[in-house]
C-alpha cells in the first residue's frame, strides 16, 4: 500500500497517483514524514541525517503539470510521455491514468475516459477521446480524436471543469 501524502488515503502497490485525490505518488521526492521525538531537537543540525529531515516534493522531474483553475490544486505530469484524463466509476474495467473524481469531475460533466494528453519531443498534443461533454482549448471545442497542439498556459475544458496546462521550460 502507498499512503498519499497529500491526503492519507491508501492506495495500492504500482499506484502513480492517489485515488482520491490525484496527487502525485511516486517520484524521487516523495514526501515522507516520520514521528520524531523531542530529544532529536537537541541535535545540532549538522549530525541530523539527511533521512530525518523533510523532503518536500518539488515536482523538478515534472515536464509539466495541470493547474485546476476552481480548486487551485497542481498535477504534475511525470515519469510518461502520455496519460488519460478522466474519472472513475463503479464497475468500470478501464481507468484513467489522471482521475479527476475528487474535483467534482461527474458534476462537471467529465467522462470516464474524457481525453489524453501527451508530449511529442518538443511538442505538447492534446486530444478529446470522443466526450459526451466534449474537450475545449482556450474556448474552441476540439474535434473528436484529433490531435490538437497546446502551448503553456492554454485553458483547457473537460466539460465543464477547467485547468491550465502549464508546460516546463516552454
Amino acid at each position: 500500500m502507498i499512503i498519499c501524502s497529500n491526503c492519507k488515503h491508501s492506495n495500492m502497490a504500482g499506484a502513480m497517483f492517489c485515488a482520491e485525490c490525484g496527487a502525485q505518488l511516486v517520484g524521487k521526492d516523495t514526501l515522507t514524514t516520520q514521528n520524531i521525538s523531542t530529544q532529536q531537537f537537541d541535535q545540532p543540525v549538522e549530525h541530523a541525517s539527511k533521512d530525518d529531515m523533510y523532503q518536500p516534493f518539488d515536482g523538478s522531474d515534472a515536464w509539466g503539470s495541470l493547474h485546476l483553475l476552481d480548486t487551485g490544486q497542481v498535477l504534475p505530469l511525470s515519469n510518461r510521455n502520455e496519460f488519460t484524463m478522466g474519472r472513475v466509476s463503479e464497475g468500470q474495467p478501464i481507468m484513467p491514468d489522471i482521475d479527476l473524481s475528487p474535483y467534482q469531475a461527474y458534476a462537471a460533466g467529465v467522462s470516464r475516459l474524457h481525453a489524453v494528453i501527451k508530449r511529442d519531443g518538443a511538442r505538447i498534443i492534446f486530444i478529446d477521446l470522443g466526450s459526451a461533454n466534449g474537450t475545449y482549448i482556450n474556448g474552441k471545442r476540439l474535434v473528436p480524436n484529433v490531435e490538437q497542439v497546446i502551448s503553456h498556459g492554454d485553458v483547457v475544458a473537460l466539460g465543464k471543469l477547467k485547468l491550465q496546462v502549464l508546460i516546463k521550460n516552454a
